[in-house]
């Protein structure tokens, strides 16, 4: 049976508690590129304050912050015009397996739609035992690589 949860709309005074959370996804499938606290806080703040870049939102049981989820959004001739992607999605460890992440992924495709989005996007590390459930709940590989180019010095690895 599924725990039962709410999401709540990020606002910066939730600014901590996502940073705790973040700190879980970090042990469990850290970034490619090092967490830097500061600079996460300020960008999480931008992206609280402009609906229009993505929305933030705590995954909340009864009692307290169990997760987040993470959603931004872009513009794809490909795909047909506004699209979403799952940023980040985490749940705390002890609770996984109980259907959490399941509806968080559900809660996404149905804000992406109520954000005009036509596709719902996400990106996993290889190896991550996650990508079976975002298989079971659609999302597909595509035969493509992702390939970055740092635009500024300030993201990407230590130089």
């Amino acid at each position: 049976m599924a725990t039962e949860v709410h999401y709540h709309a990020a606002q910066t005074s939730d600014l901590d508690t996502l940073l705790h959370l973040m700190g879980g996804l970090q042990q469990d499938d850290p970034w490619s590129v090092p967490f830097r606290e500061e600079q996460v806080r300020e960008n999480l703040r931008e992206l609280i304050l402009n609906p229009f870049a993505g929305r933030v939102f705590l995954i909340c049981d009864a009692n307290s912050p169990i997760g987040y989820l993470v959603l931004s959004f872009d513009f794809s001739l490909e795909y047909g015009g506004t699209n979403a992607w799952i940023d980040e999605l985490f749940v705390r460890r002890e609770l996984r397996g109980q259907g959490i992440g399941a509806k968080a992924l559900e809660f996404a495709a149905q804000t992406a739609r109520e954000h005009g989005a036509k596709v719902l996007h996400l990106e996993v590390n290889r190896g991550n035992p996650a990508i079976h459930l975002y298989r079971r709940h659609g999302f597909e590989d595509h035969d493509r690589y992702l390939l970055s180019k740092w635009l500024t010095g300030s993201g990407g690895k230590d130089s």
